[in-house]
């Protein structure tokens, strides 16, 4: 997946295809995989899609190499793609049947593509003997849209990033904190009580205690760990299910008393990412694409820990944020485009992209140990937790407008305040009917 670049982490604006990146390729070579066809004939030349910065391009490209030379049989050509206007760009080729075999396809236009039959229903050939990645292979709920209300498969993860907290271990000493985050999760008693004490002795110490993302990530990680409901049988009901309405209160409150601030609201150049660089911020939620910026801060003293919970358990489910693989429905090589997708998000394919230190989180099981290389940050194994988490909801971004208009709408509430009841009846409103008319 594509990492998150230097300069868009120093924006307080989170690009969400920035953050799902993809770690440095080191040497080794792909699984050797039975090729379609013969080295002997002409290979089928095919092309695969997606966005990046150059380091990670070059990246992908020394995976694309070392896949044709292990398969001589296919012929893969990437074709790279700058991360603004990704979205549009593959639309128009789509629509105008110059898209590539295999493309990156982010979590807010799968759907669409599922529902206009752009993407190939693999299904069949994702459970097949020839698979190299099975669906029940993939940890977690990170499917999302890319599975059919039906059950049918039209695309793979990637890789993924579960969203942690990540704090400054330095800040927290100095305003006296003697407990550290990850040692209260390891007694069970990482709560939201805890969390909001350590925010309280921070923010007396002038300095900010925690920024709260501005996308579906920073809302709906405060519900899922107080084990609200945002969306139950197609519908919004985060109004009326009363652990979500404690939730948003919790966030509202913490808002008003400035233990949180809200990432849409801070100046240009003085992001998240920023004041965590600089000693000024205690906990910041991202999720490994972290690790290669605060790792050029020596001065930095790091840790990750999972969410707060409001249950009584440890560990709730968080979100997870993703990017997909899918095939184009018009590549008259089907066969081969998914012999070029399942090692890809293999096992071994996982490996061969994320070893060295690398910025994501494996998708499928078996490769974790890539995320504890190094032991940076201590509680890598935190990562690996919090992967059992879920994906965009599929009711929201399926939806065409409605995870824009509930930001939107979201940010003016977190900015500006207001009754959180009332807000949330007005986005129930908003987007029931929008899922009911398929838009806003």
């Amino acid at each position: 997946m594509s990492g998150k670049n230097l300069e868009a982490a120093l924006s307080h604006r989170i690009d969400r295809r920035k953050l799902i990146g993809t770690a440095a390729a080191t040497a080794g070579a792909l699984s050797l995989v039975r090729p379609s066809l013969s080295a002997a004939q002409d290979p089928v030349e095919l092309t695969w899609g997606t966005w990046g910065n150059t380091g990670e391009i070059q990246r992908f490209q020394e995976y694309t190499d070392s896949f044709n030379a292990a398969n001589p049989g296919i012929r893969m050509e990437l074709i790279p793609s700058p991360n603004d206007g990704y979205d549009e760009r593959l639309l128009t080729q789509l629509n105008g049947g110059s898209a590539p075999d295999l493309f990156y396809v982010g979590d807010g236009i799968i759907s669409q593509l599922v529902k206009n039959n752009a993407v190939l229903d693999i299904t069949d050939m994702l459970s097949g003997p020839n698979s190299m990645s099975k669906p029940e292979q993939f940890a977690g709920d990170l499917w999302g849209a890319s599975v059919s209300p039906e059950g049918r498969y039209f695309g793979t993860t990637v890789d993924c990033n579960p969203l942690v907290l990540w704090y400054n271990r330095g800040l927290l000493r100095e305003v006296g904190v003697t407990t550290m985050p990850a040692d209260l999760y390891e007694a069970g008693q990482w709560n939201w009580q805890a969390f909001q004490a350590m925010c309280d002795q921070i923010r007396a110490a002038g300095r900010t205690p925690y920024v709260l993302p501005d996308w579906w990530a920073g809302r709906y990680g405060w519900t899922s760990s107080n084990a609200g409901k945002v969306y139950d049988a197609g519908q919004y009901v985060a109004h009326q299910d009363p652990k979500s309405v404690e939730a948003f209160q919790f966030i509202a409150d913490n808002l008003a008393s400035e233990n949180f601030v809200y990432a849409g609201g801070l100046p240009e150049g003085q992001g998240d990412t920023v004041q965590m660089m600089s000693g000024q911020l205690g906990f910041i939620s991202v999720g490994r694409w972290g690790l290669p910026l605060f790792k050029e801060n020596p001065a930095l003293d790091v840790d990750i820990v999972p969410n707060p919970t409001n249950t009584g358990n440890k560990l709730e489910p968080g979100p997870v944020a993703v990017a997909y693989i899918s095939i184009n429905a018009a590549t008259e090589h089907p066969e081969e485009a998914f012999t070029y997708l399942t090692n890809f998000v293999s096992p071994a394919g996982q490996q061969f992209r994320l070893q060295g230190g690398g910025n994501a989180v494996p998708s499928i099981q078996g490769v974790e140990e890539v995320v504890l290389e190094g032991g940076l940050p201590e509680h890598a194994q935190y990562f690996i937790d919090a992967r059992a988490g879920f994906a965009a909801y599929r009711e929201e971004v399926g939806t065409p407008g409605l995870s824009t208009a509930i930001d939107d709408r979201m940010e003016t509430f977190f900015l500006d305040g207001g009754d959180v009841q009332a807000t949330l009846n007005e986005i129930a409103e908003m987007a029931n009917t929008a899922i009911a008319n398929g838009g806003v």
